[in-house]
């Protein structure tokens, strides 16, 4: 695991897993702002096939309100990203840590914002 994500192993074919971590992202109070099929735009762009990789940019709305009023420029940290990569027979699962991730600002409202959107993203980690 890198010091900057949370990484889980699941049991379930690639499509399966996106879909299961969209429902537990939006238990936790996150929504997808955007999704990036990672091995489309390889195979389109380049021309090179890649393993089943997306990428989700979660946001919870509540959480996002609180860290741009205590910071303008937070935006260019925003939003949580998570993906659901194949490696080999396995898909994983990692959730950046939002206190990694937004603790390079050294706002000390923003580590709060950050700690509660890491407990979130854990959970919903844990339940995929």
């Amino acid at each position: 695991m890198a010091n900057y994500s949370y990484r889980k192993t699941v049991d379930l074919p690639f499509a399966e897993a996106m879909e299961r971590v969209k429902e537990a992202l939006a238990a936790e109070g996150f929504g997808i702002q955007a999704e990036i099929d990672l091995a489309r735009a390889m195979r389109e762009k380049l021309g090179v096939e890649f393993q089943d990789y997306g990428i989700l940019a979660a946001c919870n709305p509540r959480l996002a309100h609180r860290a741009h009023a205590a910071e303008a420029e937070v935006g260019l940290l925003l939003p949580c990203h998570v993906v659901v990569y194949r490696d080999g027979e396995r898909v994983n699962v990692a959730v950046a840590r939002p206190t990694a991730v937004l603790g390079i600002a050294g706002n000390p409202e923003l580590t709060r914002v950050a700690r509660e959107a890491e407990v979130g993203l854990i959970r919903a980690l844990e339940t995929v």
